[in-house]
């Protein structure tokens, strides 16, 4: 029998709470989680176990994560994993929880809902500047801009559907129910201005093809999450 095995997680973004809840059955099966994976998480076979998890993100200099680790684990909290700003903890049931109050909670999603902001900004402006030359150009530079305009497509939709998603998280923590409600339409009147772009505005081509390639990019992503959420399965059924 396989000693490890890998499972998915549906983006900490999106699904944090869900996630946490998934590793703790996982665990109560004796399956308890090691590392980060790409799109998911790395499992290890040991003894049947109910603990609980928890992640905070925080970017940690090399000096301070000494420190950083040791204040959770004198609460109770062991280290488990960290990827990037991401760390990983688990305790056992009871265990004081990471972060107890509001403002900390607050702090704890503003953290990461700050650090991809600039990111998806710029990824934004880049990519409408490219598809603004896509229109005014013609010849040799109109093709080559049109394949840097896609690829930026494919990379700036899932970034901003991310920080949509963390700044959700954030507010949810404060408290602004308005603001969550607004982050939860966005996908509708995303897709009805994607309908509009394809089928309204018929002569335009290069709008028409940016419509595509946005329908691309989020098509891309969840493709490969439901082949490789179909492949997790298949194999775990074979283990």
């Amino acid at each position: 029998m396989r000693q490890t095995k890998y499972i998915m997680s549906k983006g900490l973004a999106f699904s944090e709470e869900k996630d946490m809840e998934k590793l703790r059955r996982f665990s109560l099966k004796g399956w308890h989680v090691s590392d980060f994976k790409f799109m998911g998480y790395s499992l290890e076979k040991g003894e049947s176990s109910d603990y609980i998890y928890n992640v905070d993100y925080r970017s940690l200099k090399e000096q301070e994560e000494e420190e950083y680790f040791d204040f959770f684990s004198s609460s109770g909290w062991t280290h488990v994993a960290s990827e990037a700003n991401i760390h990983l903890f688990r305790a056992h049931p009871g265990t004081k929880p990471i972060y107890t109050d509001q403002e900390t909670t607050v702090e704890k999603y503003r953290r990461p809902s700050s650090s991809i902001k600039n990111f998806a900004i710029s990824l934004v402006l880049l990519t409408v500047l490219m598809w603004v030359g896509v229109i005014i150009s013609t010849g040799l530079l109109n093709s080559v801009l049109i394949i840097l305009a896609a690829i930026l497509s494919i990379i700036t939709v899932p970034t901003v559907w991310t920080a949509i998603a963390a700044y959700s998280n954030q507010w949810k923590a404060e408290g602004r129910r308005g603001l969550v409600n607004l982050a939860k339409t966005i996908p509708f009147l995303f897709s009805l201005l994607i309908i509009i772009m394809l089928f309204v505005i018929v002569p335009d081509s290069a709008v028409r093809f940016l419509a595509s390639m946005i329908i691309g990019a989020i098509a891309l992503p969840t493709a490969i999450w439901v082949i490789m959420s179909i492949y997790c399965k298949t194999r775990g059924k074979r283990a």
